[in-house]
């Protein structure tokens, strides 16, 4: 008689172990729990600006002290890519109830092949939720930069910076912003002493040209 029940159990068993273990395995899970703990512990309030995307706004760490005027919350986190934004938006955006979004993700997505066509169909998707849940938020699509270590895709990183130009030109309440330009040399290629030893991301002077780009989308 114990045998149907023991079944049931461990059927029951069996499917929430599969629910937890797949909740733990969402890339970047853990990382976005952390961030959100570190802002919630740090004390925050709606209507601020939020920097969040990939790797090249995570190591961003003179964000706060480049904008002394503005309160600002960087959420960028790992290696991620825009379909992982698009996971993580609540936590790392939506809650927040931002004022203005700068997103930077494209990156990493051209160099493991993704599409542009898929980039662009999560960034869309991304930028709706964000005007969605507030009309007035501004959002500010951030160009892909010239890093020598990736610069084997320049035709792939200039087609997708083209489109996201193309897509805040034609959506009412975004913008874009070009990093591209400022961190090219006269030639118009890469400049390796901008960045760090893997010549992917940025150091201290690469994100000082970097910063510049940025000022009049912080004015109000």
């Amino acid at each position: 008689m114990k045998k149907p029940f023991n079944l049931l159990l461990l059927a029951v068993c069996l499917f929430f172990g599969s629910q937890t273990s797949y909740a733990q395995t969402v890339p970047f899970e853990n990382e976005v729990k952390e961030i959100s703990a570190r802002i919630d512990s740090l004390g925050w309030q709606a209507g601020e600006t939020i920097f969040t995307g990939s790797s090249s706004v995570r190591m961003w760490k003179s964000l706060e002290s480049e904008f002394p005027d503005q309160v600002v919350y960087n959420t960028g986190f790992g290696g991620s890519k825009a379909s992982d934004l698009e996971k993580h938006l609540f936590p790392l955006v939506l809650r927040f109830e931002p004022k203005k979004v700068f997103i930077y993700e494209g990156d990493n997505d051209l160099w493991a092949d993704v599409e542009v066509s898929s980039i662009m169909e999560s960034l869309d998707n991304i930028v709706t939720r964000i005007l969605l849940a507030n009309p007035h938020t501004e959002v500010n699509l951030i160009s892909a930069k010239p890093s020598p270590s990736r610069w084997s895709k320049k035709k792939n990183y200039l087609i997708l910076n083209d489109l996201m130009r193309q897509y805040a030109q034609t959506h009412e309440g975004v913008g874009y912003v070009s990093v591209w330009e400022a961190l090219l040399d006269s030639n118009g290629s890469p400049r390796p002493e901008l960045y760090i030893e893997d010549q992917l991301h940025l150091n201290e002077a690469g994100y000082k040209l970097w910063s510049a780009q940025f000022k009049e989308f912080m004015e109000d």
